[in-house]
């Protein structure tokens, strides 16, 4: 099956003061119609830049891109701006990771939400109106037809969370995007918006990206799971394949740095020693390899000049054998789903 969005080869690259950032470097993926993709990764691998270029809202005076993006056979690498305006809203969206600032404080929550509805429809003010009011209640907002007068700072973090989606989901979109949908909120919010989007997605068939940080968020909301280090795949899977029987040091060690229920709260959690490398100036061979406790089994030299690539675009970029990543990963951190 041609998946629905198809990203091959993508490189993002963007010019600076300091020299050119390699952003993103090389990445492949495919979604289809009606699934989750999660990505994740620390804080700049190269997460919200991905979306950004699929969104095609990169300012092209400072941003080289490069590589295919395909949705539903339509290339979006280097489409006219009025081509992307067509889409944006309507067959694709993108829920931003701060609300506060996404949502503009001069206009009221109402109005924002309108006006994609307007634009893409041709509806009148009134039906937009209605289509806004009806929004918020599919969103779980209460009394949705007094609140849809409010402004965005009248409104909770996750209230404004919820009108974000309602905003971007107002057109039926085929894609959407969530960057981060539920940080700063608390566990209890968390929940109740990643199964908002579980729900919305049961009824429109939708595709999404769900872009985050933490493992725990997509371990029972994604089907299938990209980890990004330095701009790079370093694993593509199944969510159960990454989180039952992860491939990769970077995988091994997002795992070891998480608490976990029922563990002893006296045990120390593992973060990942060192630092993520600068784009600037990205490490050759395994970008991981500077950081890495395993390079010594393959050979030093090895890592540090030979990129491992992903198997058939599946499975961990590492140059570790099938064999000793088992091995190794029987005497670490084995997550449970529930």
């Amino acid at each position: 099956m041609t998946p629905f969005l198809s990203v091959r080869d993508l490189s993002v690259r963007f010019a600076t003061e300091d020299g050119t950032v390699q952003a993103v470097d090389g990445l492949s993926f495919g979604l289809e119609r009606g699934r989750t993709l999660g990505i994740v990764g620390e804080s700049g691998s190269g997460k919200s830049v991905t979306s950004l270029a699929v969104l095609g809202l990169h300012d092209p005076r400072r941003t080289t891109i490069r590589g295919e993006i395909l949705l539903d056979g339509q290339e979006l690498t280097g489409a006219p701006e009025p081509v992307l305006e067509k889409l944006r809203g309507d067959t694709m969206a993108m829920v931003f990771q701060d609300s506060l600032t996404a949502l503009s404080p001069y206009y009221t929550v109402g109005r924002q939400i309108a006006e994609p509805f307007r634009k893409h429809t041709g509806a009148s003010r009134r039906d937009a109106r209605l289509r806004a009011i009806e929004m918020l209640e599919k969103v779980g907002i209460p009394n949705a037809a007094l609140r849809v007068d409010d402004y965005p700072h009248q409104f909770s973090g996750g209230m404004r969370q919820r009108a974000m989606i309602a905003m971007a989901l107002v057109c039926d979109p085929e894609l959407l995007i969530a960057d981060e949908p539920t940080t700063a909120l608390d566990v209890t919010v968390q929940a109740q918006i990643l199964d908002l989007l579980k729900d919305l997605q049961q009824q429109t068939g939708s595709a999404i990206v769900l872009i985050t940080h933490d493992l725990g968020v997509v371990a029972n909301t994604v089907d299938e799971l990209l980890v990004m280090y330095a701009g790079r795949a370093v694993e593509y899977g199944t969510v159960r394949e990454v989180l039952r029987e992860p491939r990769h040091p970077y995988t091994w060690g997002l795992l070891g740095s998480m608490p976990r229920l029922g563990s002893d709260v006296e045990e120390p959690l593992s973060p990942i020693p060192g630092t993520p490398p600068s784009l600037l100036a990205p490490p050759p061979g395994c970008p991981f390899h500077p950081r890495c406790a395993f390079t010594a089994e393959v050979g030093g030299e090895r890592c540090a000049t030979e990129r491992p690539e992903l198997p058939d675009g599946r499975g961990g970029a590492c140059h570790l054998s099938a064999e000793r990543k088992r091995s190794i990963f029987t005497g670490q951190i084995k997550p449970r789903l529930g």
